[in-house]
Parts: structure tokens; sequence; C-alpha cells
């Protein structure tokens, strides 16, 4: 029993770090290669593409979709999507997505004069099945070595490992103070009623 406990507690907690994780921004320090639009039929991948551009008509099946082409800090290459979320999950709130496409495409450089950028984003990259991470904004940074503090996630996880914390130590005290005064009264009821019957049988 001891084992099936922890696998529940052990695959709901790697289920909530995936989510925050999917979830929440990062930041990457990135050189932008090139911008591109193109048209994509998400299919069994929709979970992880964002919803039609606001003012478009979403019942189409494939819709066009932007993409920006970088060349981050350790020299990867990486490729982002560039999707509004509009008012749906993550609620990010993004309806730039035209402006900020003419952003990405103006801030394109080379290696030989690079010009070093801040891509927000939310989401993963994984080339088996075609998942991107959506970006969100860009800032142009002075080089490819700047600090970069995640204030955001900071101040999120500091108030849900609070919340959580908060919510244990009330269920904890509820327990004590009402769930196991119950249980052992009725535990005890239930010797009282063997020591009777024990009694009973024995004259």
């Amino acid at each position: 029993m001891a084992y099936v406990k922890w696998t529940f507690i052990i695959l709901f907690w790697t289920f909530v770090a995936a989510f925050l994780h999917y979830t929440l921004p990062q930041q990457d320090i990135a050189r932008i290669t090139d911008t591109y639009e193109k048209r994509v039929d998400p299919g069994e991948n929709s979970l992880f593409w964002a919803q039609a551009d606001v003012g478009s008509d979403g019942t189409v099946p494939n819709r066009d979709v932007f993409f920006i082409q970088t060349r981050l800090s350790n020299d990867r290459v990486m490729v982002y999507r560039n999707e509004d979320t509009g008012w749906g999950w993550p609620p990010y709130f993004k309806f730039d997505t035209s402006n900020l496409q003419a952003e990405t495409a103006d801030l394109r450089s080379t290696a030989d004069a690079p010009q070093w950028v801040v891509i927000k984003h939310y989401g993963w990259r994984l080339e088996l099945i075609s998942i991107f991470p959506n970006a969100i904004s860009v800032r142009p940074v002075e080089g490819p070595d700047v600090q970069l503090i995640p204030w955001l996630n900071i101040f999120i996880l500091t108030f849900l490992v609070a919340t959580t914390w908060a919510i244990w130590v009330r269920w904890r005290r509820f327990r004590e103070n009402r769930i196991d005064p119950a249980l052992e009264s009725v535990g005890d009821s239930v010797d009282d009623g063997r020591s009777w019957l024990r009694g009973l049988f024995s004259r």
C-alpha cells in the first residue's frame, strides 16, 4: 500500500512540475537569424499549439503561423512559433503576433555583426513531434552574457509554495482536532462492542 501511495505522490508532483515548467515564462538570449510564415495543421499536437489568431476564423483546421529562427548564446539552434494566446491558457493575453513578428524581423543579424536579444517564451521544443515554444516578447540586450533574473517565476513559485504550505498546515490541524478524535472514538466503540460480545459468548 505504501508503494501505491508514494507512486501516486511522485506522479502528481511530476505532473505539477511539468505543467509549471511548460506554462511559466522562460527567457533565452539569442541572435535572430530569420523569420518566416508557414501553414500548419496542428492535428494530434493541437494541445501544444495556441488558438487561432484573435479575429480569425477558428474553425479552419489549418492556418498560417509565424516562426522565428535563432541561434542561442550557447550556439544551439532554436525555433520559436509566434501565436496569439488571446484570452485562453496560458494567461499571457497576447494579441500582438503581427507586431512581434515585425520586431523580430527588424532585429535579424549575422554572426559577423550579432544583435543579441532576450526572447521571452513558454513551452517546449520537441523535434520528434514538432512542438515549438511560443514567443511572447523580444527585446535587444548588450551581449550574450547579460544576467537574467526570473522575478515573475520567483514570485509565482513562492506564492504557490506558501499557499500549499498554508493549506497543508490547516489540513493537519483539522485532521488532528476533528478527524483523528472521531476515528479514535469509533475505534473505542468497536473495541467495547467486541468486549461485550466476548463476554456474552463466554457466559
